[in-house]
C-alpha cells in the first residue's frame, strides 16, 4: 500500500499536469487530494490557491492563502495574495495591513523591489497611510531615487501638519530640499509651511482608484439587516450593473500601472464584442465612470446619470452602462432618452427582464399604452423562462408568441392597462421567483410535459385557433402526409403571419422533404426577425439549426457570434470563433484563421471569459506562424503564453529553439535561465527539466551552455556519472568556441566531484591557464 508521501506527490503531480492544461477545476481537485495526504502543505496550498484564483473563486481562493499565512508567516507571497484579493473583493482594511505585512517580510529576505511594490499598493489604497509613505522614502532615497523619495518625504510633512506635528512637517520637507535643493515642490511646500498655509493632501497614484470603487459598489450591495436579501428584477440589475461596471473600472485602472491600462483598453477598442472603445480617450472613460459610482453610491442620481453620458460620448460601451443609465433617466422622469439606450441591453442575459420592464413603465408614461403592454408580456416571457427546466424553456418561449401577438391587436386600451398592472405586481416584487412558481401551480395541466405559458392567468388566448392549426401540423407531419402538412401550415400564417414558431415549423417541414436550402433560408428570415424584435437567444437557436445543416457556412457563424456576444455569452461566443477560424484553417485560408483568433483572443482578454481561452488561443495562432515559418511572430505568441502560463514546458522549448535558431544565442540562454529556476521553485522532480534539456541538445548540440545546464541538473539528481560526461563535453565545446573563461570555469565544476580521471583534467586545466 502506497505510503501518504508517495500518494501526496501522485496528486500534486496530477494537479500541475492539470494546471498545465489549463484546466483549473482538475487542478484544485487533485492539490485538494494531496491536502487530505498531508495537510497544510505549503506548495499544495499554494498551488490551490492559484488554482482557484483561476477560477475566479476569490472567495476560497482568499481562505486557502489565509490558512498558508498562518502557516509560512515569514513567507511574504500568501500576505501579498491576501492583498491583491481583498482590494479585488472590496475589503481596503485587510488589503492595506495585508500589503503591509508583505512588504515588511520582502524588505527582511532583501527584496526591496518587491517591498516597493506592496508599500505602493498601500499609498494607493489609503492616500494618508503614513507608515507607508515613510517607508518608501527611506527606501528611494537610500536606492537614490531622488525624484520619488522627495515626493513621499512631502507627503509626510503634509500628512504630520494635518495632524498638529508642524517641526516634524519642516524636518520632512528640510530633508527633501536636502535630496534635491532645487526641487520646485519642495521649495513650494517650504513656503506654505512659512506662511501658515495648510500642504496639498498626498493624492492617489494614478490608475489606484478602482479598488475604492469596487468598496463603494461592495457597501451599496450589502442589503440593510432587517431588509429580505431578495430583490425585485430591476433592483437586481441594477446591482449587477454597478458591480459590472466597478470591476471594468477595477481590471482598468485599478492595477497604477498607465501602460497596462491604455495597452488593454486599445485591445479592447479593436475588438468587435461587448466592450468597445470607439476613441482614444480612456482617460475620459475612466475618470466619468468612477465620478458616476461615487455619485450613484451617493443617491445623486442625476449626476450619475450626466456622468455615465459622458463616458458613452468618450466611446465606452457596455450593456451594464446603457442599463444603468436607461434606469435613471427613467428615474428622473427622462422617458425617450431612457428608451434609447435600454434597448441596448434587452438582449443580454442579465439586463433584458429589467430592461423589459422599464419600458413597459416608460412607454406607460408616454401614453403608448398596448406598447407597454407588449413590452411587459416579454418581461413576463423572459421570467418566465427562467425558472423551469432548461430542456422546457424553448418551447414555453414560442408559446408566448401567439399570445403577444393577440395582445398586440387588442383595441381596448383599458385590457391593455390591465396587463400592465398584472405583469407589473407579479414582477416588482422581492419574491418574484417565489410568486411565479406558486402561480404556475394555478395553471391547468397541459397534455404530455408542454408548460403552458403564465401569461394564461392574465390573457384569455384568442390564439387558440393558430395553436390548434399547429397541432394539425404535427399530426400530418409524424403521420408522413408532409404535403398536407405543409398546405395546413400555409392556412395558419393567413391567421398569424408574423407568428415566427409557425415559420419554423415550416422550415422543419422543409427538412423532412430534404429541402435544406429553402430550409435554411426560412431560418435565416426567422433569425433576422427575433434579432430586429431583441430576442438574442432565439436568433441563436435558430443560427444553430443553420449552421448543422450548413456547417461551412461562414456567415451564419459570424452572425451566431454577433448574438452570442450580444447576450454576454462571451464564452460560447470564443467558443464559435474557435469553430470558424478551424473552418479557415481548413481551407488553407491561414491568414483569414489566424486574424479569427486574433478576434477570439480580444474577446477573451475582456475579463468575464475563462481564462484559459487566452492560452489555448494563442497556442493555435503560435501553430499557424510556425506552419508559415514566421518564427519572429511566433516568438511574440509563445512570449505571451510564457507570461499566462509560466509552467507551459512546450512554449518554453519553442521559444527557446527559436530563439537559437534566429541567433539570438543571449536571449535564448536567458529563458532557458529563467525557465530552470521556475521548475526549480516550482517542482521537486527534475526530470521534465532534463527531458527538455536533452531535447534542445539534440536540436543545438553545439551549444556548449546547454551541456552545462543538463550537467548541473544530473549533479542535482545524484546521476553523477552522467553529470561528468556533460561537464566534460560543455568545457570541450568552450575550447572549440576559444571561451576559456567558461572553459575554466566548467572544468573546475567537474573537479569539484572527484571524477575517476581527475588527473587529467588537472593537467588540461593548467595548460588553459597557462596558455
Amino acid at each position: 500500500m502506497a505510503d501518504k508521501s508517495e500518494l501526496f506527490q501522485k496528486a500534486m503531480s496530477a494537479g500541475h499536469s492539470a494546471a498545465w492544461d489549463q484546466l483549473w477545476s482538475r487542478a484544485a481537485a487533485s492539490y485538494r487530494a494531496a491536502l487530505t495526504e498531508i495537510p497544510d502543505h505549503p506548495k499544495a496550498l499554494s498551488s490551490l490557491g492559484l488554482a482557484l484564483y483561476q477560477m475566479q473563486d476569490f472567495n476560497e481562493a482568499l481562505r486557502i492563502y489565509q490558512r498558508l499565512a498562518k502557516i509560512s508567516p515569514s513567507d511574504p507571497i500568501p500576505f501579498e495574495k491576501i492583498a491583491q484579493l481583498s482590494e479585488r473583493m472590496g475589503d481596503l482594511k485587510e488589503a492595506v495591513a495585508s500589503a503591509t505585512k508583505a512588504a515588511d517580510l520582502y524588505l527582511s529576505q532583501k527584496d526591496v523591489n518587491k517591498a516597493i511594490e506592496n508599500w505602493s499598493r498601500v499609498t494607493q489604497l489609503n492616500p494618508e497611510n503614513i507608515l507607508a509613505h515613510s517607508r518608501l522614502a527611506l527606501v528611494h532615497e537610500r536606492l537614490g531615487h531622488k525624484e520619488r523619495a522627495v515626493t513621499e518625504y512631502i507627503a509626510l510633512a503634509s500628512l504630520m501638519q494635518r495632524s498638529g506635528k508642524t517641526n516634524k512637517a519642516n524636518g520632512f520637507v528640510a530633508q527633501a530640499l536636502k535630496i534635491m535643493p532645487g526641487n520646485q515642490a519642495a521649495q513650494q511646500a517650504q513656503a506654505l509651511l512659512s506662511s501658515g498655509q495648510l500642504l496639498p493632501k498626498p493624492i492617489r497614484p494614478k490608475g489606484g482608484t478602482g479598488p475604492l470603487r469596487m468598496a463603494q459598489v461592495k457597501k451599496l450591495n450589502e442589503p440593510k439587516k432587517e431588509i429580505s436579501s431578495n430583490f425585485n428584477p430591476v433592483a437586481e440589475a441594477r446591482k449587477k450593473a454597478m458591480t459590472v461596471l466597478a470591476e471594468i473600472l477595477f481590471e482598468y485602472s485599478g492595477e497604477g500601472d498607465e501602460q497596462k491600462v491604455r495597452k488593454g483598453l486599445q485591445a479592447i477598442m479593436h475588438g468587435t464584442s461587448q466592450l468597445s472603445l470607439k476613441k482614444l480617450e480612456q482617460t475620459k472613460v475612466i475618470m466619468h465612470l468612477g465620478q458616476a459610482i461615487d455619485a450613484q453610491s451617493k443617491n445623486q442620481h442625476e449626476l450619475a446619470a450626466d456622468e455615465l453620458g459622458h463616458a458613452l460620448l468618450a466611446g465606452f460601451e457596455h450593456p451594464a452602462l446603457y442599463f444603468d443609465l436607461g434606469m435613471l433617466l427613467s428615474e428622473g422622469g427622462r422617458y425617450e432618452s431612457a428608451m434609447r439606450h435600454l434597448q441596448h441591453a434587452v438582449s443580454h442575459v442579465d439586463f433584458g427582464l429589467a430592461a423589459r420592464l422599464l419600458m413597459g413603465e416608460n412607454l406607460k408614461h408616454l401614453g403608448r399604452i398596448p406598447e407597454a403592454a407588449t413590452e411587459y408580456l416579454e418581461a413576463l416571457k423572459i421570467a418566465d423562462v427562467m425558472l423551469v427546466p432548461e430542456e422546457q424553456a424553448d418551447s414555453l418561449r414560442q408559446l408566448y408568441e401567439p399570445l403577444i401577438e393577440t395582445q398586440s391587436r387588442e383595441e381596448d386600451e383599458k385590457v391593455h392597462l390591465r396587463l400592465c398592472k398584472n405583469v407589473s405586481e407579479m414582477l416588482m416584487r422581492s419574491d418574484w421567483r417565489e410568486y411565479l412558481v406558486e402561480a404556475r401551480k394555478e395553471l391547468p395541466k397541459s397534455d404530455g410535459e408542454m408548460l403552458l405559458p403564465l401569461a394564461e392567468i392574465l390573457i384569455q388566448a384568442q390564439s387558440s385557433q393558430v395553436l390548434g392549426l399547429m397541432a394539425r401540423v404535427h399530426e400530418l407531419a409524424r403521420s408522413g402526409r408532409m404535403r398536407s402538412a405543409m398546405d395546413e401550415a400555409f392556412e395558419a400564417i393567413t391567421y398569424a403571419p408574423t407568428y415566427l414558431p409557425l415559420h419554423s415549423l415550416i422550415g422543419d417541414l422543409l427538412i423532412q422533404e430534404d429541402r435544406k436550402e429553402e430550409a435554411i433560408a426560412k431560418f435565416n428570415v426567422v433569425a433576422q426577425a427575433y434579432s430586429i424584435r431583441g430576442e438574442a437567444h432565439q436568433a441563436t437557436v435558430f443560427l444553430r439549426k443553420m449552421i448543422r445543416l450548413a456547417p461551412m457556412d461562414l456567415s451564419s457563424r459570424t452572425k451566431l457570434i454577433d448574438q452570442l456576444t450580444a447576450r454576454g455569452q462571451i464564452d460560447e461566443a470564443i467558443r464559435e470563433y474557435l469553430n470558424l477560424a478551424e473552418i479557415y484553417y481548413r481551407l488553407a485560408e491561414l491568414d483569414m484563421a489566424r486574424k479569427t483568433y486574433t478576434t477570439a483572443l480580444r474577446a477573451a482578454q475582456q475579463g468575464n471569459a475563462e481564462h484559459s481561452w487566452n492560452v489555448h488561443i494563442l497556442q493555435r495562432m503560435a501553430d499557424i506562424d510556425m506552419q508559415r515559418l514566421d518564427w519572429k511572430r511566433a516568438i511574440r505568441v509563445f512570449e505571451q503564453i510564457r507570461t499566462l502560463s509560466p509552467e507551459n514546458s512546450d512554449a518554453r522549448m519553442s521559444l527557446i529553439d527559436l530563439n537559437f535558431k534566429l541567433a539570438k544565442k543571449p536571449q535564448a540562454l536567458n529563458e532557458l535561465d529563467n525557465y530552470l529556476r521556475y521548475a526549480k521553485d516550482h517542482s521537486s522532480d527534475e526530470n521534465d527539466s532534463i527531458a527538455l534539456l536533452e531535447e534542445l541538445i539534440n536540436t543545438h548540440y553545439s551549444i556548449p551552455q546547454l551541456h552545462g545546464a543538463l550537467a548541473e541538473l544530473y549533479l542535482r539528481s545524484g546521476k553523477n556519472d552522467e553529470a561528468i560526461k556533460s561537464f566534460d563535453l560543455a568545457a570541450e565545446l568552450f575550447l572549440e568556441a576559444n571561451n576559456k573563461e567558461d572553459a575554466i570555469q566548467t572544468i573546475t565544476k567537474l573537479l569539484s566531484m572527484n571524477p575517476p580521471n581527475a588527473d587529467e583534467y588537472h593537467q588540461v586545466l593548467a595548460q588553459i591557464q597557462a596558455g
